[in-house]
């Protein structure tokens, strides 16, 4: 294992969008094991250091990859695309419109059905632009358009926190 190797690289993983879950899993699992500070106990405190370092690495790789938005992103980073979603809000007419309409109905959610409708409608639009980003990553090698759906992702991300924070209110 190499330090300055990025995440698929750890991982043993193809450098690519579509990633199987179970995979990254396991392959947490098997890495964990490998640098797990225990181990290496009868190597003295500078051995389990180099461990628990190993260790926080494979975690962050894992955070990383496990999350679709996030491994969009850190592929899209990886090929000089950042999403640089702090000073880059720019988003298409569509979309904010979509937004704007999403949150009326938010507002005007009084049932938990109501909620229910606006939840399912969000996911949808969220495994949509999950599919998007896999064919502009994959597919098309357009890093600069996943970029931007990794913004949008984001987004889509915090209205779906705002929903159930609107489910918390309603004692839901």
């Amino acid at each position: 294992m190499n330090l300055q190797s990025d995440d698929f690289e750890l991982f043993g993983l193809p450098r690519q969008f579509a990633q199987e879950r179970s995979a990254i899993d396991a392959r947490w699992k098997e890495l964990q094991r490998e640098a797990h500070p225990d181990r290496f106990a009868a190597q003295g405190a500078a051995a389990q250091r180099v461990a628990m370092q190993w260790s926080v690495r494979i975690n962050e790789a894992y955070q990383r990859l496990k999350d679709p938005m996030r491994r969009a992103a850190y592929l899209c980073e990886l090929h000089g695309a950042p999403i640089r979603a702090e000073d880059n809000t720019a988003m298409p007419a569509q979309f904010l419109m979509q937004q704007m309409e999403w949150r009326e109905a938010l507002e005007e959610a009084a049932s938990p059905a109501a909620l229910d409708a606006l939840d399912d409608e969000v996911a949808s639009a969220r495994a949509a632009a999950l599919h998007q980003c896999q064919q502009l990553i994959d597919v098309q090698q357009d890093y600069a358009g996943a970029s931007r759906q990794v913004r949008a992702l984001m987004f889509v991300a915090r209205f779906a926190d705002d929903i159930e924070r609107r489910r918390e209110q309603q004692g839901q």
